[in-house]
């Protein structure tokens, strides 16, 4: 039987792809380290205590029935607080919409501001885009990043692109390679697209700006987290953030989302979140809202979850980092912010033991899984070429120690390859 054409065109998954080889390989009863996951193992780090004992009460206490299709207001309000106290972003509850985690509130995003044709504008790599850009049959613009500058864009690599644009998104810390936006390359984007807006007619749709820090508690070091509209205030009418619970608090089974921007915007997007039935449940939010207003929970949670993060992404730096300064053809970039670490495994056109050939990242990558029992996910899930032999490592679902484990296995994989 046909199907739409929307179905015919969506491009599957890599990564589910790289999950079923995993999958097969543990059901032969290996034991594979599986860095492919862009999610916690509750097991390792659970959710904060005080807000599972509230998700408990709330059920104890029936709340489970529909809550509001924007979210409840309490929790609204909550999330208002929580802006205002660490981004200093000044949002009313009106102006926030509550989901089942983010992925509805950048749909919702896209299907509120862009039409059919439309251009998209996002880099490469990034998360999504692409998909919600083909279900929206939008005309996407792919912008080709650098290791020099981290995978993240820059004015002049967008300025080619602006004119005519309707959406363009963009994420810091940035899934899939934990690295940011500097202080100084996000006020050049922002100056771009202040400009573009003021040179459209009256009457003509705007340059929104997409912003998703989803990530923007988990961050190391010096590195600090830089948004739209704390730099350029008077992006607060084109800028839509993406944000929630589901990283900075390891609770992505939780679904708590929160999106925040202009209200006409915002009030579309309600609009189409209810009709989706995209609604974060009731007894999580309940729990949520009363968790966020407790500095002492939040800040202490964090803490803990940002030292194992940042501990983890380390070992593996270092790792990866040594065996670069012995001369294999591998390469990281230092831990910026999430729970990944962008990694360089340049052996496309190596042969392997048996013969093979590996023709590019993917043939890298299982080859890894196979011989070295670890998979990582190549950038080609995320928008790049094939060719490009860099990969996203995520450490969210694998302990400390299991890292120290697999390192050698690498490298004793990669010493094969001829």
């Amino acid at each position: 039987m046909s199907v739409s054409k929307l179905a015919q065109n969506l491009h599957g998954s890599e990564i589910i792809k790289i999950a079923g080889e995993i999958n097969e390989l543990k059901r032969q009863g290996q034991n594979i380290a599986n860095l492919t996951i862009g999610d916690f193992d509750s097991n390792i780090y659970p959710i904060p205590a005080q807000l599972k004992e509230g998700i408990i009460d709330a059920y104890e206490h029936n709340q489970t029935n529909y809550p509001p299709a924007d979210g409840m207001l309490n929790l609204r309000e909550s999330v208002s607080a929580f802006l205002k106290t660490r981004y200093e972003l000044d949002y009313k509850p009106s102006q926030i919409l509550i989901s089942g985690g983010s992925r509805p509130l950048i749909y919702s995003t896209f299907l509120a501001v862009v039409d059919p044709g439309d251009k998209v504008i996002f880099p490469a790599p990034s998360w999504n885009n692409n998909h919600y850009s083909d279900l929206l049959t939008a005309a996407p613009i792919i912008i080709p990043t650098t290791p020099e500058n981290n995978f993240m864009p820059t004015a002049d690599d967008i300025r080619p692109h602006i004119k005519g644009a309707t959406l363009l998104a963009l994420c810091s810390p940035l899934n899939p390679t934990g690295t940011m936006f500097n202080k100084k390359d996000l006020e050049e984007i922002c100056d771009l697209v202040i400009a573009e807006n003021k040179s459209r007619a009256e009457g003509q749709k705007p340059l929104y700006l997409l912003y998703d820090q989803i990530y923007s508690q988990l961050t190391f070091g010096a590195h600090q987290h830089y948004n739209p509209v704390s730099l350029r205030p008077e992006l607060k009418d084109y800028t839509i953030f993406i944000d929630g619970a589901s990283k900075c608090f390891a609770s992505t089974g939780v679904r708590v989302g929160w999106g925040f921007g202009p209200a006409h915007v915002i009030d579309n997007m309600k609009a189409i979140v209810g009709h989706m039935g995209a609604w974060s449940p009731k007894a999580e939010q309940v729990a949520m809202a009363k968790f966020l207003t407790n500095d002492t929970f939040v800040d202490g949670y964090l803490s803990e979850l940002k030292g194992n993060i940042r501990a983890s992404l380390n070992a593996l730096y270092e790792g990866f980092s040594q065996m670069k300064a012995e001369g294999f053809a591998v390469d990281a970039i230092e831990p910026m912010g999430a729970i990944y670490l962008t990694i360089k495994i340049d052996y496309a056109g190596k042969t392997t033991p048996d013969g093979t050939v590996l023709k590019d990242s993917a043939d890298i990558n299982f080859y890894l899984i196979k011989e070295a029992k670890t998979a990582f996910v190549p950038f080609s899930a995320f928008g790049t070429g094939d060719e490009v032999n860099w990969f996203r490592a995520s450490v969210g679902a694998i302990t400390l120690q299991e890292i120290k484990e697999f390192l050698p296995r690498i490298k004793e994989a990669l010493s094969k390859l001829k």
